[in-house]
């Protein structure tokens, strides 16, 4: 398997790009003043973003709308109307589609992990088409590992599945934080990464704001399943790495995932109820509207909240909150 990265390592990473950055400054000051004035203009031309939407909309209902038009929606960013520069509703679009698995040791308790390896069987052979393709990354112990890169080949990810095994400890929020940005790279246009844990967090060295804010830098919708959240506080006492661990809070948290990128949170206690909530997940994905609009980075790293609302007002409307807008700060 291939590691994405040790999160632990991360600083050390920092430092070193903060002394190549360094460097390049001072290389840089060296030039002549007219190619200074270049170099700041194409700075100002590259910091142009398009920012890319997944959209769902349903009326009161939770029946998805699939009739809208271009000119059915309005983009707000900071309560500013934005002109819409792409706009795609197919049924078909093939999707990339990341799963990032826990496979830390608290899920072999009530064979959490055997259960969802059979029920991500039945989403893989009956639910995604030929043309999409799915990636696995699996957590624990402070590191997230690409288990099966982007493929089409649904036997050899099942093959992989069916290998893996329970181990360590869990850096929920590390992975959160690492994974929608590899999930981005698929290359089909519509991309949604799925979280399947028990929610239990005592490894990382990202606090939840932290991996929330980092989540928002690329448009990946979060999908979180919490599959047998323990209920006993006692229990949950063994694993305490912060307050923030209690039913509630996990809860909390990984709603708090999901309602960030646009995606959406499901809390299941038994099998049965796993195949149920893939197949309203892939269906919510085919039903998904893609805008686009473009906007301006700047050096200010400022949050950009974002609001999509359509014409019929008693629609509801889902999509991420926002964005930073900083040339430093990620891609949109």
């Amino acid at each position: 398997m291939k590691k994405i990265i040790t999160i632990k390592k991360r600083k050390f990473l920092s430092v070193v790009l903060i002394f190549l950055f360094i460097a390049l400054i001072n290389a840089s000051s060296l030039l002549s003043l007219p190619q200074q004035t270049k170099n700041k203009e194409l700075v100002y031309r590259i910091a142009v973003n398009a920012i890319s939407l997944a959209v769902t909309v349903q009326d009161k209902k939770g029946r998805y709308i699939n009739n809208l038009t271009e000119e059915d929606f309005t983009i707000y960013e900071n309560n500013k109307k934005q002109d819409i520069t792409y706009f795609n509703h197919n049924f078909e679009a093939h999707l990339s589609f990341t799963i990032l698995l826990d496979v830390s040791g608290s899920m072999a308790i009530q064979d959490k992990l055997e259960e969802i390896k059979e029920a991500l069987n039945y989403l893989i052979k009956y639910l995604l088409s030929p043309q999409d393709i799915v990636s696995l990354l699996i957590f624990a112990d402070g590191e997230v590992e690409i288990a099966v890169g982007f493929t089409a080949n649904k036997n050899d990810f099942l093959t992989v599945l069916e290998k893996i095994e329970a181990y360590g400890q869990t850096a929920l929020n590390d992975a959160v934080a690492v994974s929608p940005a590899f999930a981005n790279k698929g290359k089909n246009e519509k991309r949604a990464l799925l979280l399947i844990t028990d929610g239990i967090e005592n490894d990382s060295q990202y606090s939840q704001d932290q991996a929330v804010e980092i989540s928002k830098k690329v448009d990946i919708p979060i999908y979180t399943i919490g599959y047998k959240i323990p209920l006993n506080e006692q229990y949950l006492k063994k694993y305490k790495h912060s307050p923030a661990l209690t039913s509630s809070g996990i809860v909390y948290s990984l709603e708090r995932f999901s309602k960030a990128t646009g995606g959406k949170a499901f809390f299941i206690n038994q099998a049965k109820e796993l195949k149920p909530a893939f197949r309203k997940i892939k269906k919510e994905l085919s039903h998904q509207y893609i805008l686009g609009y473009t906007s301006y980075r700047n050096q200010k790293n400022e949050y950009r909240r974002i609001k999509v609302v359509t014409s019929k007002k008693k629609y509801k409307v889902r999509t991420r909150e926002g964005y930073y807008s900083s040339i430093k700060g990620g891609d949109g």
